[in-house]
């Protein structure tokens, strides 16, 4: 709710105050500064302990729910292009393209050189009770106004976590 009420307050004090306001929703975006409480860095994180010898297994809850991730910095450089144009707007800021939770995992996996099948267990307890299967933006109106485009992919971004998750640790794999 809280989100909803931010964009609708934003439209608001632009349309009746004239200001210079814009609003940008942004799907999920990722770092390995990422709270461990979010599915990414619970996964490169759990990759990072079973590939230093910490843990054996991550266990997750719907390995199927599809998500549409990106690399938080290039959110950034969306948000700072948002408030370069001469008029405001509302933006959606997106990569377009969804990922399952397992595809993720898999990418996370390789990139330490783990067979993900072999750490990953499921566990009912953690299925969302009010899941949304399919999340995906349309960053269509970004694209062309702003110009803006994801330059970084979800093995990338899940690379980047994994070594961030791995440095954490204070050993070098």
């Amino acid at each position: 709710m809280a989100k909803l009420y931010a964009h609708w307050i934003t439209v608001n004090y632009r349309e009746s105050f004239g200001m210079h306001a814009s609003s940008g929703i942004l799907f999920n975006h990722e770092s390995p500064l990422r709270g461990i409480e979010f599915v990414t860095r619970k996964v490169s994180d759990g990759v990072a302990k079973i590939k230093l010898g910490l843990a054996d297994r991550l266990v997750l809850g719907n390995l199927d729910a599809e998500r549409d991730w990106g690399f938080a910095a290039d959110y950034v450089d969306a948000m700072w292009r948002m408030l370069q144009q001469p008029a405001p707007a509302d933006y959606v800021i997106a990569t377009g393209v969804t990922t399952t939770i397992r595809d993720m995992v898999r990418l996370a996996f390789s990139h330490a050189g783990l067979d993900w099948e072999r750490h990953v267990a499921t566990d009912p307890a953690l299925l969302r009770p009010a899941e949304v299967d399919m999340l995906r933006g349309d960053a269509s109106k970004a694209r062309a106004a702003l110009g803006w485009r994801a330059s970084t992919s979800l093995a990338q971004l899940m690379g980047m976590m994994v070594d961030a998750d791995i440095a954490r640790q204070g050993v070098r794999a």
